[in-house]
């Protein structure tokens, strides 16, 4: 009994931490399948307010523009590639929470990448030429000095 107990107690508590959804009663469309293309829409757009969170996740006034904006867009008609293109004309390619790799955006899809060959090539460089380095010459104390080392060391 302590045990189905505990297990329903676990239930419960990972039903309650799993992330509401921000979509309001209100928002939701009558045609279910239209409200689902919305959803798969909603998924790949960036709040602009909480930054890593989707429109569907996010309690933002702005977030619930753009969720309406969407569903808005799926009732006149438009595709789900038109209506994203609508959102990044309108609000720009930061929108997007999978920017695509092309045009400027490119930069920061091959930046990493060539940051890495470039630090390992002047890495492997710097070993090589520290390799091929002459030894430092160490010079042995004179007889002045090894007295006053001794000097120092006794007192």
């Amino acid at each position: 009994m302590k045990q189905l107990l505990s297990s329903l107690a676990l239930a419960v508590s990972l039903v309650l931490s799993a992330p509401a959804l921000a979509v309001q009663p209100d928002e939701i469309l009558v045609d279910p399948a239209l409200e689902e293309r919305a959803r798969e829409i909603s998924k790949d757009l960036r709040c602009l307010v909480c930054r890593n969170e989707n429109i569907d996740d996010s309690n933002a006034e702005l977030a619930r523009d753009l969720r309406l904006l969407v569903r808005e867009r799926l009732v006149e008609g438009d595709s789900n590639g038109e209506v994203i293109d609508y959102v990044v004309d309108r609000y720009g390619e930061y929108v997007l929470l999978n920017p695509t790799a092309r045009g400027a955006n490119w930069i920061l899809w091959w930046a990493g990448p060539i940051m890495l060959v470039l630090g390992l090539g002047i890495g492997f460089s710097f070993l090589r030429r520290r390799e091929k380095a002459a030894e430092p010459v160490v010079a042995e104390l004179s007889e002045e000095e090894q007295a006053r080392l001794k000097e120092i060391m006794d007192e």
